[in-house]
């Protein structure tokens, strides 16, 4: 059963559904119905493009700021954070720093869900991090975590302040 989280400027929503192993898949359904699950590459890479448009640390900042009041629930105050925020963007990204936030929010909700993830939001905060503080590609952040033991990641990030 499909959970809403937010109804987007664009006419497409964010939810969670059923994907192939848990119900806290994150999807984007398009005004026609039709449905996506977004890749972690793909928002990194535009919100890095975004960024580049606004004070050094403008993107990053915005997203900590959701980071810090994210939790196991969806809770409207921080939908409505990411709607503040979204207006701080020029006209031409509030679309996409809409989509994108929303989505990354969903995804850390997912994440403080899973019962076995240990590292749980953490792990976007780094290819967030990654990407806009560091510079690492957007395709080589998306993939970073694969493959590597939790404790690695986690002393990747306790080092990085996280």
């Amino acid at each position: 059963m499909s959970k809403l989280i937010k109804r987007l400027l664009n006419n497409r929503s964010v939810i969670f559904d059923r994907g192939s192993f848990d119900d806290w898949c994150v999807f984007i359904v398009e005004s026609n119905g039709f449905k996506t699950a977004p890749l972690d590459e793909t928002y990194f890479g535009d919100l890095f493009e975004i960024s580049k448009k606004y004070q050094q640390h403008k993107v990053y900042t915005d997203f900590v700021l959701i980071y810090n009041r994210t939790t196991k629930m969806i809770d409207l105050s921080v939908l409505q954070l990411i709607d503040a925020i979204v207006e701080t963007y020029r006209q031409e990204d509030k679309i996409l720093v809409e989509q994108w936030l929303t989505v990354i929010y969903a995804g850390m909700i997912a994440e403080e869900n899973k019962h076995f993830a240990v590292l749980k939001k953490r792990v976007k905060r780094l290819g967030m991090h990654q990407v806009l503080q560091l510079g690492i590609s957007a395709k080589i952040a998306a993939k970073f975590s694969n493959g590597k033991k939790w404790r690695e990641l986690d002393a990747i990030m306790k080092d990085l302040g996280f």
